[in-house]
């Protein structure tokens, strides 16, 4: 019997031999020539201690080239209306795939969007009602609360059949916007009582806002105007007399030989003050504005931001209003009962959307909550619910630490999520500091080994087991555990919050107890935000002024904000100049007189090349150094300003702490900022290249000179090396020993191990949770196992 012969194996396919990615020379930021190879279709892990350069090298470099990429397939006309991109500094960068970034970046804090909007289950759930509603009143824009409800008539010119036809036309537009709050919600009213004191007149200086006093011209316009009587008490004003002081419109008027515009003091202190944004403006300009304006919840639509017709029409029992205000994971329940078949596919999708939102932990939101006010973690975990049911495959994913904000009980649920993505085919780019997140990793790349200039080069790649054994600072640290404090300090008096209720907190009595370090735990959405930031008495005294609080809010700041400029260290440098040198502070600031006059100070020259990148090209007369060459020959200490600008923490601080260029003021600063950890980062460093972690510490380095009393801190180890967490748990022992009350939010098992007080919150999220669930010591909370916060911590601590 003859047998077949045998096949020779198949060659591989050259489809198949484009298995990496390759970077190669990669120098973005503090990269030095970073050479790597990531396998596609595979997890991937970055570490490193914060400003070591991951976000460099994966969003900056590989993310930012596959978008550039992406962007050049459109056509010379559709770029121009699209955000320009540079080509990263990087030799070679081979084996790209279409690249879907999910970042930590906040969400616009614009009062009409809401998680709703950002997920298009809003627009689902108004075709929904357009379609079921009873009574009907119009198409899905009648439910919307961003569309107004217009109308208009008259006539149109038409061309017909050579000759000009005269038609009468009228159309109408039926919207869901509220009409008194304009689809907010909130309406801002100012307090009369702060502007005027109504028992004076205007001669007498009766207007109480800052910059009206009764010989500026603010005040002149209004007593000069002939409107009203400048001798009159404004109590006694008749009705006209206080429509024209308060609301009239603008007209143009002489006051004393000069043209000015007078318009009624209300319109006039809202284009003034209230158009402003609060951060930027002067103390006492702040104080008034918050005593002054008051936002209450709309009284015509309840909050809900939607008009009268948009709430009468109704499935079942239920209008657009009360499923937006339900809790996602009840909404779901409710969507899963509709039964109608002639839009079956609306359901299955909306269902497939709120069904996304339970499963990645958000079900505790709700559609109509502000996007705004979604914390980092949660605004990330929003933006991937629209990549869960994506039918994408060989699509690069990256992640900013995706666990940000995540109780060790959920992080289980999100490396599910990250290895379902990967499973798909997908290859996964991941930045994270967490164990437990690094140990999924079918590849890890390490870099380091330290920060800023310090960074920038590949310590490690290989596997988990091959990073554990390696001697670079995330493996030497990986399997680090915080023990429980034998003793734990004894409180000196307690804050008291009673009957709390704000968001989901059901009537929550506990006490804070003050001169210790207190830890508040529990699930995302279990109310810990809202007991602290919303439950919190600010006090106010001689001896304290209250309570700080830092949050995890975005910093405000372009290209030409540094660290100088932000903790307010450059006002003394300036000043030690001036003063060594006898000339204007002015000169020493690059957004000032010293500025060069070539480049105005931002070191570069930017050439608009349309739909092109732009190109940013070093300034030839200053050298990139930012400021007038003629300020360059000034000294303190044998050092320029630029040169003192490009000096690390550690090094100003030496500087400015001995010697010829000793200066208390600025040593103080520096010595705060060294005190967070960011002794590595260069005073002259643009705020726009600092990592997450790095602006929360900046921030904590900058609160530190404020004389509160308790210090609030949400999630202060975000972004936070295991090797940096022991360093801040340092600098929480050192504010607790000097007096201060220090409160954080947080879900980091070492911090909790650390604490003087716990207190619990849950059970479960949104109206599972809300309730203190346990008080205590951390040793008691291990010993007693009662919560999920319980059994993490006694595993973590191997009790």
């Amino acid at each position: 019997m003859s047998k077949a012969p045998q096949q020779a194996p198949a060659a591989r396919h050259a489809a198949d031999s484009h298995d990496l990615i390759r970077v190669h020379g990669a120098r973005v930021n503090n990269l030095k020539d970073v050479s790597i190879e990531i396998p596609k279709r595979r997890l991937t892990v970055f570490t490193g201690v914060s400003g070591s350069g991951k976000s460099s090298l994966v969003f900056d470099t590989i993310a930012a080239e596959s978008q550039r990429l992406i962007n050049e397939t459109y056509s010379a006309f559709v770029q121009g209306f699209m955000p320009t991109l540079a080509r990263p500094e990087v030799d070679v960068l081979e084996g790209l795939t279409t690249a879907i970034t999910v970042d930590q970046q906040r969400m616009g804090g614009d009062p009409r969007s809401t998680v709703g909007t950002a997920t298009d289950a809003n627009a689902m759930l108004r075709i929904l009602f357009s379609r079921l509603g009873k009574p009907h009143i119009g198409s899905p824009k009648a439910f919307s609360f961003n569309v107004p409800s217009i109308s208009g008539a008259g006539a149109v010119t038409v061309e017909r059949g050579g000759k000009t036809v005269k038609e009468r036309r009228s159309f109408s537009i039926t919207g869901g916007m509220c009409p008194r709050c304009e689809g907010r919600g909130a309406v801002s009213d100012l307090d009369l009582t702060q502007l005027y004191d109504a028992d004076k007149s205007l001669a007498e200086g009766a207007l109480t806002i800052p910059g009206y006093t009764t010989a500026g011209w603010n005040y002149r316009l209004y007593s000069e105007s002939g409107f009203i009587d400048p001798e009159k008490p404004i109590r006694k004003y008749t009705k006209k007399e206080l429509h024209d002081f308060l609301h009239h419109e603008p007209v143009r008027m002489k006051i004393a030989g000069i043209n000015m515009t007078y318009e009624g003091l209300v319109p006039r202190i809202q284009k003034s003050m209230l158009a402003k944004d609060k951060e930027s403006m002067q103390p006492h300009i702040r104080a008034f504005v918050d005593r002054a304006v008051t936002f209450t919840s709309c009284p015509d639509c309840d909050g809900t931001r939607l008009s009268e017709a948009a709430r009468s029409s109704r499935i079942g029992k239920v209008n657009i209003a009360d499923a937006c205000a339900m809790q996602i994971s009840d909404l779901a329940a409710w969507v899963r009962g509709l039964d109608e078949p002639s839009v079956a596919p609306l359901l299955t999708t909306l269902q497939h959307t709120l069904d996304s939102f339970v499963e990645i932990g958000l079900g505790y939101l709700s559609l109509d909550r502000s996007s705004g006010t979604l914390s980092g973690g949660e605004a990330q975990r929003v933006k991937m619910i629209r990549h869960l049911g994506s039918s994408l495959t060989d699509t690069t994913y990256v992640f900013d630490e995706p666990t940000t904000g995540l109780h060790p009980h959920d992080i289980q649920r999100m490396n599910d999520l990250l290895l379902r993505l990967r499973d798909k085919g997908n290859t996964v780019l991941v930045v994270e500091h967490k164990p437990e997140v690094i140990a999924i990793a079918d590849h890890v790349v390490d870099l380091g080994p330290g920060a800023g200039s310090g960074g920038g080069t590949v310590c490690f790649e290989g596997t988990v087991d091959g990073l554990r054994g390696s001697d670079t600072i995330t493996g030497r640290h990986l399997g680090d555990r915080a023990a429980l404090k034998e003793t734990v300090r004894k409180p000196s008096g307690t804050l008291e919050i009673r009957g709390a209720s704000a968001n989901n907190l059901q009537d929550v009595d506990v006490d804070v107890p003050l001169g210790v370090l207190t830890v508040i735990t529990g699930v995302a959405g279990s109310g810990k935000s809202s007991l602290i930031h919303g439950s919190l008495p600010q006090r106010s005294g001689a001896t304290d002024s209250g309570v700080v609080s830092i949050d995890q809010g975005a910093i405000r700041g372009s290209r030409r904000s540094n660290p100088a400029t932000y903790t307010g260290l450059l006002e003394p440098i300036r000043k030690a100049f001036a003063k060594a040198n006898g000339v204007k502070p002015a000169l020493f600031s690059a957004n000032s007189e010293g500025a060069c006059p070539n480049c105005n100070g931002a070191g570069v020259i930017y050439t608009d090349l349309a739909m092109m990148a732009g190109v940013a090209t070093t300034c030839e007369e200053c050298e990139g150094k930012r400021f007038d060459t003629s300020v360059l020959d000034y000294h303190l200490g044998g050092r320029d300003i630029s040169e003192v600008l490009a000096m690390s923490v550690d090094e100003a601080e030496e500087f400015f702490g001995t010697g010829e260029a000793r200066t208390p003021a600025a040593h103080t600063i520096l010595k705060r900022l060294a005190d967070v950890g960011l002794g590595y980062l260069t005073l002259g460093q643009p705020l726009t290249t600092l990592s997450g972690g790095e602006r929360q510490r900046l921030k904590l380095a900058t609160h530190m000179a404020e004389k509160g009393g308790v210090y609030v801190l949400d999630e202060p180890t975000t972004g936070l090396h295991l090797a940096d967490v022991e360093q801040l748990l340092g600098l929480l022992d050192r504010l607790v020993d000097s007096g201060k009350s220090v409160i954080v939010i947080e879900h980091h098992q070492a911090v909790m191990a650390h604490a003087d007080w716990i207190i619990d919150l849950g059970p479960g999220a949104g109206h599972d949770g809300g309730r203190i669930v346990f008080e205590g010591t951390p040793s008691a909370l291990v010993a007693a196992r009662s919560t999920l916060t319980a059994e993490h911590l006694a595993a973590y601590v191997g009790a």
